[in-house]
């Protein structure tokens, strides 16, 4: 008999991933349905998506962590991730646009996270059934304290991953089931074989995520677009990333860059005036038309019709102020990596 393996969160533990296979006697023709989360704080995300994207007998369900991918909401485990795999990284995004939100049969549902029970998982919204912040609160508005299923009756069983319940699975009436048992966090892989509901859990190898998250510190920092953001926003995020346990080099280096690019605004200031006044003492009428060939005109107009501040001469990122260092001849560094 074809056997379904049901797993809970895999987040880029993919020894653990072939340890569960293995111990589940999994075969091609046996289906393996994920509940979602497969990428994010574990060593190898792209040999788990190669093994669901390579497997006929698959599903994988969108988990939270894969529709901030697909929507671009990044903290720090999207941006290792996106670091792990590298050039492949937007056609992998591109799949986890398209997975489903839950997934069901006569004998059984899954979903990541959320569900209102006694209303069609194609009708829960997707934030729900995704386990996202804005997913939960709304669980939270519906059932107040207590889990949704508390309220689960019906005699079909579901089931969810998202939250870790610890190294043992949640089981709640014989047909309730929670499988995420923290293999990331050096706790266990769980999965649940169908038809006979039976349970089957590994260890996990290390607290991946403890050493994942320090290791692509550095490769992470250098895949930053730091001319991109703002000084603000710069500002923000070397504030949230200083940990004295990690190597403080490149933000050290960032930091500097970016004092430097924005302590070069005065000596800009004093160059585009002394410019635009030059040009005004030999142009005469011809001065409109002169500044608009000049590199730096969209500075030059906006400046002689005080549409300038002082303080950051419309520069709201080292990209701005870089571009205008060029268009004035003035040598500044381009970035801090």
């Amino acid at each position: 008999m074809k056997k379904t393996l049901i797993i809970g969160d895999i987040h880029a533990c993919h020894a653990e991933l072939l340890d569960l296979l293995d111990r589940a006697g999994i075969g091609d023709e046996d289906l393996v349905v994920s509940v979602g989360d497969v990428v994010d704080r574990g060593p190898e995300p792209a040999p788990v998506l190669d093994f669901f994207q390579s497997r006929a007998q698959s599903v994988v369900i969108c988990g939270n962590h894969e529709r901030k991918h697909v929507r671009r909401v990044f903290s720090y485990s999207q941006e290792v991730t996106g670091a792990q795999l590298g050039p492949r990284y937007e056609a992998d995004v591109r799949w986890m646009a398209g997975l489903a939100y839950h997934w069901e049969r006569p004998d059984v549902r899954v979903v990541h996270f959320g569900h209102y029970p006694g209303v069609p998982l194609a009708d829960v919204p997707e934030d729900v059934r995704a386990g996202t912040t804005s997913g939960e609160g709304r669980l939270k508005e519906r059932f107040g304290a207590a889990p949704w299923w508390d309220h689960y009756d019906d005699e079909i069983p579901i089931v969810f991953g998202h939250h870790v319940v610890g190294p043992e699975p949640l089981i709640v009436r014989d047909r309730i089931y929670g499988i995420d048992t923290g293999a990331c966090h050096g706790l266990r892989l769980t999965g649940l074989i169908l038809p006979d509901r039976v349970l089957v859990s590994v260890p996990a190898r290390e607290d991946h995520w403890a050493r994942v998250q320090k290791a692509w510190q550095v490769p992470v920092l250098r895949a930053v677009p730091w001319a991109e953001l703002t000084f603000e926003q710069i500002a923000r995020k070397l504030e949230g990333r200083r940990d004295p346990e990690l190597d403080g080099e490149v933000l050290d280096r960032v930091r500097a860059w970016a004092e430097a690019i924005e302590g070069a605004l005065p000596v800009l200031r004093a160059r585009l005036d002394a410019e635009i006044a030059t040009l005004a003492k030999t142009a005469g009428e011809d001065l409109g038309r002169i500044i608009a060939g000049h590199p730096a005109a969209t500075w030059m107009q906006r400046r002689r019709t005080g549409k300038l501040s002082n303080e950051r001469l419309g520069c709201a990122r080292p990209s701005d102020v870089l571009r205008l260092g060029s268009a004035l001849n003035v040598e500044l560094p381009a970035g801090p990596l």
